[in-house]
């Protein structure tokens, strides 16, 4: 019997901390590349990613579409448009976030555990 996968939404904040300082997010992005997690994302993940890297970080158009074709080889792509509601839809098991403030707060939801990348990464070791 094969083992199922984790199923998980990586939160923006979760993404750029991996394309800009690597440590555990990139660790995170590490196991999707490894086919030990699979990931989920929306295209407004995907858009909201685009624009803290070009508004706030100054990357160029031609570095966000290489590093959005990446995660889209990496991840399945489903239709709601919010990171909770895109858990829900890829009925995932985690939504990794670094926000404190505004979903770590929460712990689960509606079922999903919803963790910072170095839980994730003590989970699946």
């Amino acid at each position: 019997m094969t083992k199922r996968l984790p199923r998980l939404v990586l939160d923006t904040n979760v993404y750029i901390s991996a394309f800009l300082f690597g440590g555990n997010a990139d660790k995170c992005l590490d196991l999707a590349r490894e086919g030990e997690i699979n990931l989920i994302i929306s295209s407004e993940i995907l858009l909201e990613l685009a624009e803290k890297l070009s508004g706030k970080f100054f990357w160029t158009e031609k570095d966000i579409v290489k590093v959005i074709r990446r995660i889209g080889d990496l991840a399945t792509m489903v239709q709601p448009k919010q990171k909770l509601e895109c858990a829900l839809a890829g009925k995932a098991d985690y939504l990794v976030t670094g926000d404190k403030k505004h979903l770590l707060v929460l712990k689960s939801f509606q079922g999903i555990k919803i963790i910072n990348p170095a839980e994730l990464l003590a989970i699946s070791s």
